[in-house]
């Protein structure tokens, strides 16, 4: 499939390390959306949680790796140059700038992230920066969603969604479009558990990146 539109993909995470299931996640969002790119965000200081095990140079190292053959990923370093809590909002806002007001942007987010959402710092700015994409995600179905996001956001929830996905195109940010995806249940804390256990992570992350874990030592 041929991606041929203007937004732009955001995922930002930890990545510590990257997987598969962020990889088809992008992947799926691309084709779906008929994604420009989708840019990897390695998260700096994130202020919900504690620090990363491996460092940011790794974890931007295997993001590389993992991306090297995919021309639809890039990898944005933003979070990582600013100094002191990694907001989203501040995120989006940087790449607001860069991009312009015209381009859309779709911030992609599994279900678990985004029932917290109104915890997050200026939540409700979001909508004037980017488009939220919702992806499911193993153990999240749509109709578990309402009684865990809170009423404002089920309100911006009702306002804001879109039953076509390609809708996105049309205003570059202020809508919520839920994408199913591929349900892969891997996620980085198991990974590096298995890590410290001696377990193979062969065929849950590129062989790049379990070539590089492997080579530095990482989360053993």
């Amino acid at each position: 499939m041929t991606i041929a539109g203007t937004a732009v993909g955001i995922l930002g995470g930890r990545f510590d390390p990257i997987h598969y299931g962020h990889l088809r996640l992008a992947q799926e969002a691309a084709e779906a959306l008929q994604l420009r790119e989708v840019r990897f965000i390695p998260s700096g200081t994130p202020p919900h949680r504690g620090p990363t095990e491996a460092s940011a140079a790794d974890r931007v190292a295997m993001l590389r790796l993992a991306i090297a053959d995919n021309p639809l990923f890039t990898v944005d370093e933003c979070e990582l140059r600013r100094k002191g809590p990694g907001y989203t909002v501040d995120t989006l806002t940087e790449i607001r700038h860069a991009v312009g007001a015209a381009r859309p942007l779709a911030l992609l987010l599994g279900a678990d992230a985004f029932v917290d959402l109104a915890t997050w710092s200026r939540w409700t700015q979001l909508f004037e920066l980017a488009h939220l994409v919702v992806a499911h995600r193993p153990g999240y179905p749509v109709e578990s969603w309402q009684a865990r996001m809170g009423p404002e956001l089920a309100r911006q929830y009702r306002d804001r969604h879109l039953d076509q996905p390609l809708a996105v195109h049309e205003a570059p940010a202020g809508a919520i479009v839920v994408l199913p995806i591929a349900e892969l249940d891997i996620s980085a804390s198991r990974l590096r558990l298995a890590v410290r256990s001696g377990r193979s992570l062969r065929y849950l992350l590129p062989d790049s990146v379990l070539d590089y874990i492997q080579a530095h030592g990482l989360y053993s």
